[in-house]
């Protein structure tokens, strides 16, 4: 065994001793690289199964915050997430372990029943309005959640504007684009429904959509928070989009308003430019397209 392999074996005893008990047999590690995190691992112990990741010291508070949207999500019991077993720092290393996610082929009526599913997770509202107890983390960009009473302000200023700011101070985006986006915001109060709040799981495309056990769902990699529900099924278009049993599952048991779906590039801009922050100018032309047209 390496050097290297030797200290990650070491790290991994370690949070295992702290949150399952000294004695721990590792039987088998699988590692997996990519992400917003430096490394994870898949560890299995005898019966059991577990799903380990960490950081090197970028992006502070990352996996805190996503235990506690997963721990959010659980609450409702709306949806599956994973369990959350630890969270904490060792060798100045951040790191979140769950319940490793067992999976199976999907169930014949698994996009209908994640439709409904999600439908109940927004039904889920909070009292104070739109936003949420403390900020967290869209990929590896920052995400903040302060309460708003209106949602299409929460919309503008949390979550356009920001991003906006962003690039901005970065020169990622011009004056004129930015220009572009101000008369936008003039607009947009006349152009989405302003509804109650829905707890959303902030980041659902199918890389975060699993098959568990049983042939259902579950959600990982959450970034929670109070918003405009169509923020959420306009996100689940950006790569593809899911197949339309899920969508109208959804509107069976929570019906959206007509015409959401020339809605959606308007919800689209705040995953875009968050892609324009993280990876670069190319998604642009989608930006500079969708402000275009209003």
């Amino acid at each position: 065994m390496s050097q290297q392999s030797q200290e990650q074996y070491q790290f991994i005893s370690a949070i295992l001793t702290q949150h399952i008990g000294a004695g721990t047999n590792i039987d088998d590690l699988q590692f997996f690289y990519g992400g917003n995190f430096n490394l994870a691992v898949r560890v299995k112990t005898g019966s059991a199964e577990y799903f380990i990741k960490w950081t090197q010291g970028e992006h502070k508070g990352l996996f805190e915050t996503e235990a506690k949207n997963l721990q959010l999500i659980q609450k409702t019991g709306a949806i599956d997430v994973p369990s959350v077993l630890g969270v904490g720092t060792l060798d100045e290393k951040e790191y979140l372990m769950m319940d490793c996610i067992q999976s199976a082929e999907k169930s014949a009526d698994y996009w209908s029943d994640f439709g409904g599913k999600l439908a109940h997770l927004h039904q889920q509202q909070a009292s104070k309005g739109h936003g949420l107890d403390y900020d967290n983390f869209l990929g590896a960009a920052k995400q903040e959640n302060a309460w708003q009473a209106d949602g299409v302000q929460f919309f503008i200023q949390n979550r356009l504007k920001k991003q906006v700011d962003t690039a901005i101070y970065h020169r990622k985006i011009s004056a004129e684009m930015e220009e572009k986006f101000n008369a936008l915001y003039e607009k947009l109060p006349q152009l989405i429904p302003n509804e109650s709040s829905a707890l959303l799981h902030g980041d659902l495309w199918s890389g975060n959509a699993m098959v568990n056990a049983q042939g259902e769902i579950t959600l990982v990699d959450p970034c929670c928070y109070y918003g405009l529900r169509e923020a959420e099924l306009a996100f689940t278009t950006m790569f593809g989009g899911f197949p339309k049993e899920f969508y109208e599952a959804y509107h069976r048991t929570f019906p959206i308003e007509k015409d959401f779906h020339q809605r959606i590039p308007l919800y689209n801009l705040y995953p875009l430019m968050v892609h324009v922050n993280l990876f670069g100018e190319g998604y642009l032309p989608a930006v500079s397209k969708i402000l275009t047209s209003y």
